[in-house]
């Protein structure tokens, strides 16, 4: 246990210490962007990012993870707090963390097994996509003066590091760059164009609401709504922190950790919140990769706040865009034009219509379960093609069946069969099937039925024995039919 915190909490806490105060500027325009996206006040998202950021590393599951207010559940709440208030939105966040406490007891993470690797590249890519042009407002249209930030910043990020890389290359562009546009006094917008940042702590309350079933019924929807798709997002991101660190994590504590972390933040009058894969790659490439880091970043926002709030309103919103676009062109997977052309066409089409879908409702979720159905469905498909092999031997009709036997394929292989046969021997061979479900044994069950009913002999042979279980266990039909 001991050898396990300090391998969470205290490998190299240098760069896990600046990895986090990088991960911390960056929050504080994505925070109050988010806030005003939902309709609630800058510090609002503020706080929100605080304390989930603090909170969950603690009781999360995935070191080096940053979670926050995020734009995903941003958008879920909007016409909860334009129709009923923030008192409301307070009430759903602690809602929606006792749900997703809920998921994590009854282990919803082993469902992530089920998101295949078709889906994982356009969950990444439409991130990937959607992190830039969440950015373009920043960069486009506004000075010259913000071009060359953003460039010079690209500049610092990318060419740095050859040099010199004891400080995240991030931290140091936004420092010197902020201290440039102080002496200088640019035309660049800076974060306090954004919103108010108001130098106090959050406080503990009681959502005023009332207390009933009127409420629950409000409330409820929106709370489900926002813990699924704070949970996907939350898993995607720790999978893929998990292959950028080569890495396990507990998805199971992890989805208990994010439910933990609502809570809290909705009796701190603070919205829901969930992993953000954008700043999560910045962490992690900065050399992040514990727990320390994840609460450096919580802390040093609310220091910034506090103390430092009349510093971070001149930040200069290019230089964050910037090293938002870096993140976007690292977390897009390059990779994926390959797929395109050599995967099958079932898994690009699923890449493509999660990026689709993701892109047009700006749901994360909603296009990882479209996407995950989709893929399901082009699998059912594929292995639905049963061959039916016809011999005649002595008289006897045997049929040699070979594939998935389940309620997709049922059609495929009842057309194969001649059902009006009579006065025959027919032999059903299954030694190359396989039979998975209830309409497999209840087609067995009809064939036999139809074919005695022509006064024809039918015997089922060969069944492997899972197969064969599951027939004795199901099937109606008389034992003396199988051999």
């Amino acid at each position: 246990m001991l050898n396990k915190i300090k391998r969470e909490w205290l490998t190299a806490p240098g760069i896990n210490i600046l990895a986090g105060i990088v991960v911390a500027l960056a929050l504080i325009p994505e925070a109050i962007s988010f806030s005003i996206i939902a309709g609630v006040d800058p510090m609002v998202g503020l706080y929100s990012s605080f304390i989930i950021a603090v909170v969950i590393s603690f009781v999360g599951g995935r070191p080096a993870m940053i979670s926050a207010a995020t734009g995903s559940v941003a958008l879920v709440i909007v016409p909860l707090v334009r129709d009923h208030g923030v008192q409301y939105l307070l009430a759903a966040t602690i809602l929606m963390g006792l749900i997703q406490i809920i998921f994590g007891i009854l282990k919803i993470g082993r469902l992530m097994k089920f998101i295949p690797n078709s889906v994982m590249i356009g969950f990444v890519n439409a991130l990937a996509i959607m992190i830039f042009l969440t950015q373009i407002k920043h960069i486009f249209g506004i000075s010259f003066a913000t071009y060359l930030f953003v460039i010079v910043t690209l500049l610092i990020i990318y060419l740095l590091p050859r040099i010199f890389n004891k400080i995240p290359a991030p931290l140091i562009a936004i420092i010197l760059l902020t201290v440039a546009y102080i002496v200088t006094g640019a035309n660049v917008e800076t974060v306090g164009d954004l919103g108010e940042i108001k130098r106090s702590l959050p406080q503990f309350f009681i959502p005023d609401v009332p207390f009933n079933l009127e409420t629950l019924k409000i409330i409820f929807p929106y709370a489900l709504s926002m813990a699924i798709v704070g949970l996907v997002e939350s898993l995607l991101t720790a999978r893929i922190v998990d292959q950028a660190t080569d890495t396990y994590s507990s998805k199971n504590q992890e989805s208990r950790g994010q439910g933990i972390a609502n809570v809290i933040t909705g009796f701190f009058g603070s919205m829901g919140g969930c992993a953000m894969i954008g700043q999560s790659v910045i962490n992690v490439r900065s050399g992040a990769t514990t727990r320390l880091s994840t609460f450096t970043a919580g802390v040093f926002l609310i220091i910034l706040i506090i103390v430092f709030g009349d510093w971070v309103v001149e930040i200069p919103m290019p230089i964050l865009a910037a090293i938002m676009v870096m993140v976007s062109v690292g977390t897009f997977n390059w990779g994926s034009f390959k797929f395109i052309k050599k995967a099958p066409r079932t898994d690009a089409l699923v890449m493509l219509l999660t990026v689709t879908i993701v892109l047009i409702t700006s749901n994360l979720a909603l296009g990882v379960i479209i996407g995950v159905i989709v893929s399901a469905l082009c699998f059912a498909t594929k292995i639905s093609n049963v061959s039916v092999q016809y011999e005649e031997i002595d008289h006897a009709i045997h049929y040699n069946i070979k594939g998935q036997i389940f309620f997709v394929s049922i059609d495929s292989l009842m057309n194969q069969l001649n059902l009006e046969l009579r006065d025959k021997t027919i032999y059903l061979n299954f030694k190359e099937a396989h039979l998975w479900d209830d309409s497999a044994v209840n087609a067995i069950d009809t064939l036999i039925e139809n074919y005695h009913k022509k006064n024809n002999k039918i015997y089922v042979q060969h069944l492997n024995k899972d197969s064969r279980k599951i027939v004795n266990e199901l099937s109606k039909v008389n034992q003396q039919h199988l051999l």
